[in-house]
């Protein structure tokens, strides 16, 4: 219901006409000690106040920082290739890995709000419950590889690892046994993140794909 509804306020917007937006847009955006609307420039769909420079209208907008890297030089066709599928799996398990820092951070933030370890506890068996449910399937798509780097990503986004992270919230044993399971496949909970050394290359294709680059 909440999507249907996002969709339809884009619709109305899109279809508004354009001096209606526009009439909106300069009521809200007055000059208070004036009472004199702000210039405003149309960047569809983005609306911007503007200032008047030697007769030109200049748009006023906060830009997001770039990075940009130097190109990428490969020595053989097989480092391509290998770039060609870190650049697939980042582009996969990334969006897990932000998923799962955003579920660990409101996690905690809900727990201090309860009033005992046995409603913190109740709390998260429901999460466990909740992220079993919900991820296991989604895990299971994962080649070997892409759970060894979503583990990494975990820990880019959260600065901690998978193990540090269960351990803090369901305890020693469960980090301990998770963490087995996990070397049955050739991982590791503690494997930690290094954007400086060994992961700069994928620390390049995240930056690439959190700006749209890639």
């Amino acid at each position: 219901m909440e999507i249907r509804l996002h969709i339809l306020i884009g619709l109305i917007s899109a279809l508004m006409p354009f001096q209606n937006m526009a009439q909106v847009y300069d009521a809200a955006n007055m000059n208070p000690e004036t009472d004199i609307p702000v210039p405003s420039v149309f960047l569809m769909p983005n609306v911007y106040p503007a200032v008047i420079l030697n007769g030109d209208t200049v748009a006023c907008m906060w830009l997001t920082d770039f990075i940009k890297y130097s190109p990428l030089t490969f020595r053989n066709r097989k480092d391509q290739a290998a770039y060609g599928k870190l650049v697939r799996d980042v582009k996969k398990t990334l969006p897990f890995a932000k998923q799962i820092a955003c579920i660990i951070t409101e996690t905690y933030e809900y727990m201090e709000t309860l009033p005992d370890d046995k409603a913190r506890q109740k709390h998260l068996n429901r999460m466990e419950k909740y992220l079993m449910d919900e991820y296991t399937p989604k895990m299971k798509k994962l080649t070997r590889s892409q759970g060894q780097l979503l583990m990494k990503l975990v820990d880019r986004e959260t600065n901690s690892s998978s193990y540090h992270i269960i351990d803090a919230f369901m305890g020693s044993f469960k980090a301990w046994s998770y963490n087995l399971f996990a070397g049955l496949f050739g991982n590791s909970l503690k494997t930690r993140y290094n954007p400086y050394g060994e992961d700069r290359i994928t620390e390049q294709v995240c930056v690439l794909v959190e700006q749209g680059e890639i």
